[in-house]
């Protein structure tokens, strides 16, 4: 069953396009990560979904219907960002029990552990906490909200390393326990890789990558040796393969390609065949759609 579908879906400021005919579907009881550059329209996709912001154009559902003004869809949605306000008298405890009231599925005792977890003092004002434990409280509220879709849009950068893997621990064993749809919006990709089970990467405002997880990892490998050996594997599966990055350096070449797979038996001849991460994979995609951009404007200004 399907939580989220975007058909279509475009959204202007003025001149500048932020979503251009954006088309997705997120599945119930799974995590997806939404990743992409700064100003790619993460962001932008997660308010419109929240109806915090409005498409210019296209349809937009989340539980079957327009989210805008719509309480009963709005009821289950949590969306927890890096900058998340809250009122100057607020305390911890002031926070946690405006979301009780929030979110019909929230858990008071897996709340009060989180609290426990993160080390954070119930009765400490907010706007005298510290980014990492801003961030914290940020986490709780989406974790013990239990809604239905929660939207996590970066707020554990805040979070050192070691707070951070507690929240993805905390985060992965009570999705086991009670499923639902989560969307983790990040840099850190390789942090996440292991969560997540559906990806979606968006740039300059369209989608680059709609897959799952599983799926992406067996789909490049990086391949390195001599060059003419490299160049000889290459034009073997030309048609099959998709170039996402070059590196030469004297007589050896370094290709990252999609689509192709290790052929164990060249090793004999000075090839070496490399997994390609999921965060080397959004990069040199993104990379790749980069130089393609720029190669289609210079054949448009001729």
């Amino acid at each position: 069953m399907t939580t989220v579908k975007m058909r279509g879906v475009t959204k202007r400021y003025g001149s500048f396009l932020a979503l251009d005919d954006v088309s997705l579907e997120l599945r119930e009881n799974t995590i997806h990560g939404l990743l992409g550059r700064n100003g790619a329209g993460k962001t932008t996709v997660m308010q419109i979904l929240t109806a915090q912001n409005f498409e210019t154009s296209g349809t937009v559902e989340v539980f079957g219907e327009h989210p805008y003004e719509n309480a009963e869809v709005l009821g289950k949605v949590c969306f927890i960002r890096e900058a998340q306000k809250y009122p100057d008298a607020f305390r911890v405890r002031d926070a946690l029990a405006a979301a009780a009231l929030l979110f019909p599925n929230w858990d008071a005792g897996f709340a009060a552990s989180l609290v426990e977890d993160f080390q954070l003092r119930l009765k400490q004002t907010i706007k005298k906490l510290s980014r990492g434990q801003l961030s914290a409280v940020g986490v709780i509220i989406g974790l013990a909200s239990r809604a239905p879709l929660t939207f996590f849009d970066e707020p554990y950068l805040g979070l050192d390393a070691v707070a951070r893997q507690l929240f993805y621990d905390r985060l992965l064993a009570d999705y086991a326990e009670n499923p639902r749809t989560i969307v983790l919006s990040t840099h850190l990709i390789d942090e996440v890789s292991d969560l997540i089970e559906h990806v979606v990467v968006i740039d300059r405002g369209r989608i680059l990558i709609d897959e799952d997880a599983d799926v992406l990892r067996g789909q490049a490998v990086t391949v390195t040796g001599p060059t003419a050996a490299v160049k000889a594997y290459i034009d073997r599966g030309a048609e099959g393969y998709t170039e996402l990055h070059r590196e030469e350096l004297g007589g050896f070449l370094r290709v990252t390609l999609q689509g192709a797979e290790p052929v164990p038996s060249l090793r004999s001849e000075g090839l070496e065949f490399e997994p390609v991460s999921l965060q080397q994979l959004v990069v040199r995609t993104t990379q790749q759609a980069t130089s393609e951009l720029h190669e289609n404007r210079k054949v448009a200004a001729r």
